[in-house]
């Protein structure tokens, strides 16, 4: 008998599109070498290039500029030149699975990128003294530290990692939503430190430490959720003290220390409008009449006409001097109010203190309240006023500079006015 041979069963045809996208898509293998290899294709792909550091120096004087014209569209611009973060997650790979010279290759290479950000903002800081001063808004607003912001990051460094691992397609898009939340309180910080402006620095780079810290966390625990555990000492090591590192630095900055970023711990609670001024009539309990009326006849005066005489009589008037009628008037100075009209911007900050913890934004066009008080800081006039907005009155310091007044407070002089202290009299004639 001849026995014949099956065929094999030929494999099922995979579409051309299933094919494209299962190239585009890694697989992440179960076997040692295929992790190994998978590892060494990442660490290719994330290890840092000449590119990281043009793109960097194009980012920041970008930035500054932004900053320098306080434009929101600028700083835009300037993330969406900012280099690829891929070495961010390299420095992460580095440490989990153990490889000592590149998480220092990885880690110079930030350090290195993330000086030029720091650089461009700074030059725009020292340019800007010129022109101070300024509301500044853009700076102060990314120098602070806002809920929203860290769970955009959160989003950000879970997508970037995934998307890093899982596809050779570079991940543009989340890399510009890091990008965001790191650079613009980087160069932010710069630009305070070189306007001189306070409240700026060195409250950025506490943000940006922060930022950082709150990314590396959650990429770390993302990458550990993909099975990327560390397999030696180093790796243990690195990895552990990475984490450590992480954790203290948002307990430490987050929850006080020597550093407390009011605008997260601690919201601002408007107070009530007050009653308005009133005018207050003091008077004694009961009034008394005038008690009497004396006439006191004068000697009677003869002319030389004998049919004719002349009677004068002197009207008194007598208050006893205990129960007087006293009235005590209380009034309120008259309230001097001005208008928002900043020329940067379409609007201005109210500050709790100048270059103080913000508390809101008012509008051009804005009637405020002024009060007496001013103060001098660094050269810049702050004025403190009070805003009603919604129903709610928030008390603060603005720029004099983007205040109109329209009502001017009033100069009182004191004028002189006769005193009639004359005596009234009662003549009459027979």
């Amino acid at each position: 008998m001849t026995f014949t041979e099956p065929s094999p069963t030929p494999e099922p045809a995979i579409p051309p599109r299933a094919r494209r996208r299962r190239r585009g898509q890694l697989v992440i293998p179960r076997d040692a070498e295929g992790r190994t290899a998978l590892l060494q294709s990442l660490a290719h792909r994330a290890h840092p290039s000449y590119e990281l550091f043009v793109f960097a120096l194009v980012c920041g004087a970008i930035l500054g500029l932004g900053y320098f014209f306080d434009s929101q569209a600028v700083l835009i611009f300037g993330i969406l030149l900012a280099p690829l973060l891929t070495p961010w997650i390299g420095l992460l790979l580095s440490a989990l699975t153990g490889s000592p010279r590149f998480f220092f290759e990885t880690l110079a290479a930030l350090l290195i990128s993330s000086a030029l950000i720091f650089l461009g903002g700074l030059l725009a800081g020292f340019a800007v003294r010129a022109f101070l001063p300024r509301t500044l808004n853009e700076a102060f607003l990314h120098s602070q530290l806002w809920w929203l912001d860290l769970i955009v990051l959160a989003l950000a460094a879970v997508i970037l990692t995934l998307s890093f691992v899982r596809s050779e397609d570079k991940p543009y898009l989340p890399s510009v939503m890091l990008a965001y939340e790191l650079f613009l309180p980087l160069s932010a910080s710069g630009f305070g430190l070189g306007s001189g402006v306070a409240g700026i620095w060195p409250n950025g780079v506490l943000v940006f430490l922060v930022h950082f810290a709150w990314a590396g966390l959650f990429g770390m625990i993302t990458l550990i959720a993909l099975r990327f555990l560390p397999v030696n000492l180093n790796g243990f090591v690195l990895s552990t003290g990475s984490l450590l590192i992480f954790v203290a630095l948002l307990l430490f900055l987050m929850t006080g220390g020597n550093w407390k970023l009011p605008s997260l711990l601690k919201p601002i609670a408007p107070t009530s409008i007050p009653a308005p001024p009133t005018l207050t009539l003091n008077l004694p309990a009961t009034a008394t009449e005038l008690s009497s009326v004396q006439a006191f006849p004068t000697p009677l005066i003869e002319t030389s006409t004998p049919m004719s005489a002349t009677l004068t009589a002197t009207l008194a008037v007598t208050l006893p001097p205990t129960d007087t009628l006293t009235v005590t008037l209380t009034i309120e100075p008259t309230p001097v109010y001005a208008r928002i009209d900043a020329t940067q911007g379409n609007g201005a900050n109210l500050r709790q203190v100048p270059y103080g913890k913000f508390i809101i934004e008012l509008d051009n066009g804005t009637i405020v309240e002024v009060q007496p008080d001013t103060q001098d800081v660094n050269g810049v006039i702050w004025a403190h006023v009070i805003a009603i907005r919604n129903n709610q009155r928030y008390d603060g310091w603005i720029l004099q500079s983007v205040l109109v007044i329209a009502t001017p407070v009033p100069i009182w002089n004191p004028s002189s006015t006769p005193v009639d202290t004359e005596t009234p009299t009662i003549t009459s004639t027979p």
